[in-house]
Parts: structure tokens; C-alpha cells; sequence
């Protein structure tokens, strides 16, 4: 029997300001930003699946997603598209009507896709 599961328990982005990081990061989900900040360096966002860990001791320029390494689901890829409009930053353009990739405030590539 394998040990390991088919299971993603916990993804770390590299963020430079924690505070910064746990308060754009729970914007863009419409989360309180309440949750304590642990060991000064790590915020533990409140998801449903995988978890997302926002990471501050891990972050240099060259630690920051050039790909994105999840996406985050939406029911409604327009809507999503425009809140991260709203929020500033790079977005880039809907493809395919299924998917765009933006940026956080560090500078990691991510995605949301409608599923």
C-alpha cells in the first residue's frame, strides 16, 4: 500500500509583507481578515480543499510563482474577472471564456478558472 495519498493538503505562496499579503489575499476571497499571524511569518487563509498558506520567510524575488502553481475556482469567470480588476494589479484577458491569469501584489502568477 502507498503511504503517500493523492491528496493536496496545503500550497505555500512567498509573500514580503505578511499583514499586506493576509489582508489583499482575504479581499480577493471575501474573507474576514481575523485569523491570527503565526510565528510572525505565516497566515493560514480559511478555504474549503486544499489549504493556502501565505508565507513570508519563504519570499525572495526569485521564490515567487512564475506559473501558477493552483487556480482558484469561480462559478462566474466574469464577475471574478472584474473583482480582480477592482482590487488593481496585473489581470490579464479572459481565455477560451474559462480562465485568466493576474498577479498579487508580490508579484505571483496565479489563476482562476470556471469550473
Amino acid at each position: 500500500m502507498n503511504p503517500v495519498r493523492a491528496e493536496i493538503g496545503t500550497v505555500f505562496v512567498p509573500v514580503s509583507d505578511i499583514a499586506a499579503a493576509r489582508d489583499w489575499y482575504c479581499g480577493l476571497l471575501g474573507v474576514p481578515a481575523d485569523g491570527e499571524i503565526l510565528f510572525d511569518h505565516l497566515y493560514l487563509l480559511p478555504m474549503t480543499g486544499a489549504g493556502l498558506v501565505l508565507d513570508s520567510k519563504i519570499f525572495s524575488p526569485d521564490a515567487v510563482f512564475r506559473a501558477p502553481a493552483f487556480h482558484l475556482n469561480t462559478g462566474d469567470i466574469d464577475a471574478a474577472h472584474r473583482h480582480l480588476t477592482g482590487l488593481g494589479g496585473e489581470v490579464m484577458d479572459i481565455t477560451d471564456g474559462r480562465w485568466f491569469t493576474f498577479r498579487d501584489p508580490d508579484g505571483n502568477l496565479l489563476m482562476i478558472c470556471e469550473c
